[in-house]
């Protein structure tokens, strides 16, 4: 059983908390009977039966005087007797030196941390966002101390909605120390619990609920960041600003913006948009959250690619939403990131794209987000292949299970032309989520570039099947998938449905030329590049390291494209 040690109220071992007062609940019997009695914080581990307390006696010490007494009174002399001298100072000096260890091990600084997706009590599931929000809010802002390793949201959110087993997701994470929570909202009341293991000993760190109003949810996740920071006994330095820097005092605002990160990370056309929304819902509420403004130009900056809608369309909105950002706060690393996402994608002006990206490592060395775009929409199209490598590596190591960042590393092993290792990307990233658009995407490419484009119908079919064929990247890859099987009317059919979209909404004109090139029409895909080149479409800048250009290698229009998007020959 276990107790409060407040109120004396008992429970059964599975109650970590008083639901009385909210008191951490202890092993022991509620009695106060008797002498006094040392109380001892067992932690169980959670998918064990919680370990008993043993008894252990022995002699008293006048039974034990005399049977040394007893053995030196007889006549034939113990030698053995000479070694316990010996033995005792043996055990005394093991027991002060493994004492010194041991304590010294358990007062250790921990360096690693897990924060696990906050389980959502409220009963309704349009607050996930605020429970998601939450979690990832503190993991991003233990994420700037720089002697604290932080699973990323990409590698802890498989965990969201199943029982913790804190020692098994730390050695899976490979982190020391974990931390669990729970969050229910009743109108505008919150509460917050949560305990924070160390998963090495195998014991609670720290436990406690915060019952606050939801005006107050930006100062209860800076107080409880700062908690985790003092339990784990890291050491602030001047430059972790992270766990105080305030982006809004508006907690509506802030919960606004959460939301919206919610409905950005899910990439569908609808999800899409209505994170614009909402960030531009925040900033209303707050004109100075830069953080939101940023969320507005990536959104924006993003739909383009797949095309929800057009570059003419989203990137001056784009230009404008993250100019705002920099005005309110210049070293804001995510809004440097994302202006040099704008430069490299759109403007083709690499110069400011590379000295945007530089400032935002600098201001951000470990934010997954900027390695990979780094990589992915600057040193990829300009050749600097090993470069590229080298930072999406960076990014995956920061968040190994970031789907859309693993299926673009795979792109970026195409691009260098290292087909073997894309394909196996692309298949890792697959098995991952293979209801990813992005993951079937590249893996279908990265089968068309080993030449198994057998295997690529299968996945495009697969795609078409889910309705994600309306991304343009996915019906050039099946279209070039049947030219190379000799199923050239497959291929000119899609080809067709194309250039029937196009008379109502925005085609990516890049894509098609491919597929023409596919076909063997070079006078068609270079009529599409150009206006793939017109409108600024998101995969011109891949014309010089596109392997399903090179057809078109060598010629002299081919040559003067490359000039007019700043890339060199």
């Amino acid at each position: 059983m276990k107790r409060c040690p407040q109120c004396g109220r008992e429970y059964d071992t599975s109650m970590k908390f008083c639901l009385d007062d909210g008191v951490e609940l202890l092993y022991g019997p509620a009695s106060t009977d008797g002498p006094p009695t040392e109380v001892f914080y067992v932690t169980e581990p959670p998918s064990e039966a919680p370990t008993k307390l043993q008894s252990h006696t022995t002699d008293r010490p006048s039974e034990l005087s005399s049977s040394i007494a007893n053995s030196f009174g007889t006549r034939s002399f113990n030698k053995r007797l000479l070694a316990a001298p010996l033995l005792v100072a043996v055990i005394v000096s093991g027991g002060y030196f493994g004492y010194r260890y041991f304590a010294s091990a358990s007062t250790k600084q921990i360096n690693s941390i897990a924060v696990l997706p906050f389980q959502n009590r409220s009963g309704d599931a349009d607050t996930d966002y605020l429970s998601d929000g939450i979690a990832e809010s503190l993991i991003y802002r233990l994420s700037q101390l720089n002697d604290l390793k932080v699973s990323p949201v990409s590698s802890v959110i498989r965990y969201k909605g199943k029982e913790a087993d804190v020692t098994q997701i730390a050695r899976e994470l490979g982190v020391a120390a974990v931390m669990s929570g729970r969050m229910t909202q009743r109108g505008d009341n919150l509460n917050i619990s949560v305990e924070l293991i160390d998963a090495v000993n195998n014991k609670i760190l720290w436990g406690e609920q915060f019952d606050r109003k939801m005006s107050e949810l930006l100062a209860t996740q800076r107080e409880i960041a700062a908690t985790i920071t003092e339990k784990l006994q890291l050491k602030l330095s001047g430059e972790e600003k992270g766990l105080t820097k305030k982006y809004t005092n508006n907690s509506e605002a802030y919960q606004l913006f959460l939301n919206g990160r919610y409905h950005f990370a899910r990439r569908e056309r609808e999800d899409m948009f209505k994170s614009i929304e909402l960030y531009e819902q925040a900033v209303k509420l707050d004109p100075t959250f830069a953080l939101a403004y940023v969320g507005i130009a990536e959104s924006y900056a993003t739909i383009p690619s797949y095309p929800y809608a057009s570059p003419e369309e989203c990137v001056p909105k784009a230009k404008a939403a993250v100019a705002r950002a920099l005005e309110l706060d210049p070293e804001l690393a995510e809004a440097h990131t994302v202006a040099g996402m704008i430069a490299a994608s759109y403007d083709w002006d690499y110069a400011e794209a590379e000295r945007r990206f530089k400032r935002a490592l600098e201001l951000g060395p470990d934010l997954a987000v900027t390695h990979f775009r780094y990589g992915w929409t600057f040193l990829s199209p300009l050749g600097r292949h090993d470069e590229a490598v080298a930072e999406m590596k960076r990014a995956m190591e920061i968040e190994p299970l970031s789907i859309q960042q693993g299926a673009n590393f795979a792109a970026v092993l195409i691009y260098a032309g290292r087909f073997d290792e894309a394909l196996a990307q692309a298949r890792k990233t697959y098995d991952l989520d293979p209801n990813h658009i992005g993951a079937q995407n590249w893996l279908c490419h990265a089968l068309n570039a080993k030449g198994l484009s057998e295997d690529a119908i299968k996945i495009g079919l697969d795609a078409e099947a889910k309705q994600l064929t309306t991304v343009n990247s996915f019906n050039a890859c099946l279209g070039l998938a049947y030219a190379r099987t000799g199923q050239r009317e497959k291929s000119l059919e899609i080809v067709s449905k194309l250039k029937e979209a196009e008379k109502r909404r925005y085609v990516m004109s890049y894509w098609t030329g491919v597929h023409y090139l596919a076909l063997g029409d070079k006078q068609s895909a270079i009529a599409e590049l150009e206006k793939g080149f017109k409108n600024h479409d998101w995969f011109m800048q891949r014309l010089k390291t596109d392997p399903f250009i090179e057809p078109l290698r060598g010629d002299p229009r081919y040559v003067e494209m490359l000039k007019r998007l700043n890339l060199p020959n």
